[in-house]
């Protein structure tokens, strides 16, 4: 009997099912689409186990492609709801698990849409997010499926290594920017691994990192999430600028500015870099 046959088991693609199935229905990995499609099973194996999930997940999947990745959380877990934007890709994924993974295909939904631009999904609602993203589009992602769904617990998502970086970094560093300080609003974030370009067909130009990140609750402030990202954009806008000058159209002035942050207990001299999202949100509160 072969792992195919057998119920809750799946056989994962090779290097060489993957470029067949791609030739087959015609896809050619593009740039535009930040198509890298994973042929390494040791490498979405290791994904599935760091991300943590279990059998009471309800996994959100995003550019699950040719079905690697799918494939490897299928076993694992309740239920795997996949966000694929290319028509090709999320019509034939469905087709892909019958023939690999014959008693987990119920475990499956694929919804032919852009991640970016989804309101709501199908069946109960995401306990983890694991996915290997697309680099061009990987923090709007992240940010606006945490938004979106409150129900996200936890995530394990695969990203070009420096927006990993950009992602994780803590406030001081040299890379803490806006994606930072915006994922933080969210989730604990963290840098939880690197992968190499030879695991991926075809091979991208740089290395790639995965991210961990565990819901926390959004800072306490009366000030509502949008007001606080326009300020964390405002601050880092004009990076070497102090937040006294770099918050001046923001606030209306220099002045104003000054002031605001004083009531919210920050120096004005003091960079955006400094602050934490705690800091943010204090400002963006002391507005009102």
């Amino acid at each position: 009997m072969t792992a195919s046959d057998t119920p809750d088991t799946a056989r994962l693609l090779t290097p060489a099912d993957v470029r067949r199935l791609a030739e087959r229905i015609g896809v050619r990995p593009t740039k535009a689409l930040g198509q890298n499609f994973v042929i390494d099973a040791g490498t979405v194996r290791r994904i599935v186990r760091v991300s943590g999930v279990g059998p009471d997940d309800t996994v959100l999947e995003v550019g699950p492609g040719l079905g690697s990745l799918t494939l490897a959380l299928l076993p694992h877990v309740r239920r795997v709801t996949a966000v694929e934007i290319d028509p090709r890709l999320a019509a034939e994924l469905p087709a892909t698990v019958a023939d690999h993974a014959p008693g987990l295909a119920d475990r499956l939904a694929v919804v032919t849409a852009d991640a970016m631009r989804v309101t709501e999904l199908p069946g109960p609602p995401p306990t983890a997010l694991v996915a290997n993203l697309p680099y061009n589009v990987a923090v709007p992602v992240v940010l606006h499926l945490l938004e979106l769904l409150p129900s996200l617990e936890r995530g394990l998502v695969m990203v070009q290594s420096e927006v990993a970086d950009r992602l994780a970094a803590r406030p001081g560093s040299r890379t803490y920017g806006v994606p930072s300080a915006k994922a933080a609003w969210y989730a604990d974030v963290r840098r939880a691994g690197a992968v190499g370009r030879n695991v991926f067909w075809p091979a991208p130009n740089v290395d790639s990192g995965l991210v961990a990140l565990h819901r926390r609750p959004a800072p306490s402030s009366t000030a509502p999430r949008a007001e606080v990202f326009r300020v964390v954009d405002a601050a880092f806008a004009q990076r070497r600028k102090t937040l006294r000058v770099a918050l001046a159209g923001w606030a209306g002035s220099p002045a104003e500015a000054e002031a605001r942050l004083r009531a919210a207990g920050v120096a004005p001299a003091t960079r955006g870099e400094a602050l934490d999202i705690e800091a943010f949100a204090r400002i963006a509160e002391a507005a009102g």
